[in-house]
């Protein structure tokens, strides 16, 4: 076997073993996305029912910690502020999920991941065996992907081998 074939195939079961692990990798980062949504939901719910106690709602208990004179609770209002539309945007990707069927989940991180949780996914990442057809389909995807790339980086080197042979003929 020639050594560009070697690589080629090389190349193609690399593709192939990273790609099949992106439906992991998507529900992985899912389990993450609900995890931060539930525990976001419940530090706003504590806020905003200490603002009920109060008689505020969120937006007036909200705006107490803007007008506040000490450093403190103004920077504690800017973080329940940050914490309420980070739950927003999470519910609303946990809601793309939803929708997107299983083969699609991993391109949906490609669209706006949460970096912390993508950071957190990619640290405690455990790779597994593709049993589902969405993950065989992305098996095959990665290969195909990886066979394609092989063969543009080999092909000026083969015209080249194949120049060579054409003066030896002569």
């Amino acid at each position: 076997m020639r050594p560009g074939r070697i690589l080629t195939l090389l190349t193609v079961c690399a593709g192939a073993v990273l790609a099949s692990q992106a439906p992991e990798f998507a529900q992985q980062y899912r389990q993450r996305l609900g995890g931060a949504i539930e525990e976001l939901a419940v530090v706003i719910a504590d806020f905003d029912a200490d603002a009920t106690r109060n008689n505020l709602n969120r937006e007036q208990a909200l705006d107490v910690h803007r007008r506040a004179q000490e450093p403190f609770l103004k920077d504690r209002g800017v973080s329940m502020e940050t914490a309420i539309r980070r739950l927003d945007r999470l519910s609303l990707q946990a809601k793309e999920f939803e929708t997107l069927p299983p083969l699609l989940r991993p391109v949906a991180i490609a669209y706006g991941p949460d970096q912390r949780l993508l950071d957190g996914t990619l640290r405690d990442f455990e790779p597994a065996v593709p049993v589902t057809p969405h993950g065989a389909v992305w098996t095959g995807a990665g290969a195909l992907l990886a066979y394609l790339i092989a063969k543009l980086f080999g092909l000026p080197f083969r015209r080249k081998r194949r120049a060579n042979a054409r003066h030896l003929v002569r």
